[in-house]
Parts: C-alpha cells; structure tokens; sequence
C-alpha cells in the first residue's frame, strides 16, 4: 500500500494509464517537475504536491495497464493500490482526473472490448462516480489528433455519455499538456471546486 500522503483534508488526483502525460500535467498546475519519462510505469508510488499554507494536495497516482518489463503481477498490484488508495481517500478527494491519451484511446478500449475485457479506461471512470467522486476526463494529446470532434464524442458514448461532447464540458476536457494547452480542464476543475463551495482552492487551479 501507498505510503506517505501529506496530511491534507483536500486533494485533486490524476489517474491513468502508463504514459499519457499525468505527470507533465502535474507540473502545468505546481510548475514543479516530477519524474517522467518515454517508458512507461516511470512513477511506482504516488507524488504528492502540497503548500505549507494550504490543507490541500495535488496527487498523481502510478500509471496502470500495460507497462513494457513489467509482470502482470505488479501491474495487477499497482492498479490494486491505485484503488485502495482511492477509496480509502474518497471523502478527501474533491476531484478525481481520469487522463486518457486522445490519439490511443479509442482503439485501446476496442481491443479490451473486443477480447471480452472491461477496458481500465472506462472501469476507473465508472469506479470514480460509482464511490461518488466528481470526474473529469482529461483527454491529453489532441494536438496529435485530426478528427478532434468525432474522436470525442465516441470516447463520450465509449464512457456512457450521450454525445455530442460539447455538453459534458465538466465532464471531458480536451487538452495538450505538453504545449501547455489546459485551459478546458482547468474551467472544468473551476466549475466541480465552486460546486462544492471550495473557492479558496481556486488560486491553485486558475491562472
């Protein structure tokens, strides 16, 4: 199990697969630089990002699927105490950011599908509301992407949500964290903060 969150009453996490720019979103919002890199599963434990003066954390959880060099075993055990941490987490996390890789997305969840599989995509976005934390869906990459709108709105009805994408813009956000391109998630972290009457957080979300 996960050890060493800071004792903070309020957290935003950032949940995914290995590799789909968690972690260069994470220094969007702190302008703090966490370990990254080409191969996947670079981040095996949580990386906490909190201020002295604040009762709140920013989290970016261990990537989880698929991971070159790693055994199912451990994958299966990291993706274990991303849930446990989750749920045992659940009343403090004010918001859970699901991160999905734009370009890839759609076809990952087809193949899983395809094979009889629960795609992970779609079980942590339906494990995060299912225990009653608000979700956004940070769909990373787009800059990579050409047919943004259909690619949308079929990673909407892929999530259960009715398209066109344009009405669920709490709910997904197209994004570019690597061109520094995150204003929608941004709003839409506004919008889930002022919901639940957190304003005070927002000097941690806004630019």
């Amino acid at each position: 199990m996960f050890e060493g969150r800071p004792d903070r009453e309020a957290e935003i996490v950032f949940v995914g697969r290995s590799n789909v720019g968690k972690s260069t979103l994470m220094r969007e919002f702190t302008g703090h630089t966490f370990t990254t890199g080409k191969k996947p599963g670079v981040t095996r434990s949580p990386n906490h990002y909190d201020w002295a003066s604040a009762d709140f954390t920013f989290t970016d959880l261990p990537g989880f699927g698929f991971m070159e060099g790693v055994d199912e075993g451990t994958r299966e055990g990291i993706k274990t105490d991303v849930v446990r941490y989750i749920e045992e987490n659940s009343e403090k996390i004010l918001v859970g950011v699901l991160v999905v890789d734009g370009k890839a997305v759609i076809d990952i969840i087809d193949r899983h599908t395809e094979r009889g599989e629960i795609p992970h995509d779609v079980e942590m976005f339906g494990f995060l509301q299912e225990i009653g934390i608000s979700t956004v869906v940070a769909v990373n990459k787009m800059d990579k992407v050409d047919d943004r709108d259909e690619r949308l709105d079929e990673l909407c009805e892929r999530l259960g949500l009715t398209p066109p994408h344009q009405q669920w813009r709490d709910t997904i956000a197209p994004i570019s964290a690597k061109r520094g391109q995150i204003t929608p998630l941004r709003e839409a972290l506004e919008t889930h903060l002022r919901a639940q009457n957190r304003d005070a957080l927002l000097q941690f979300i806004v630019e």
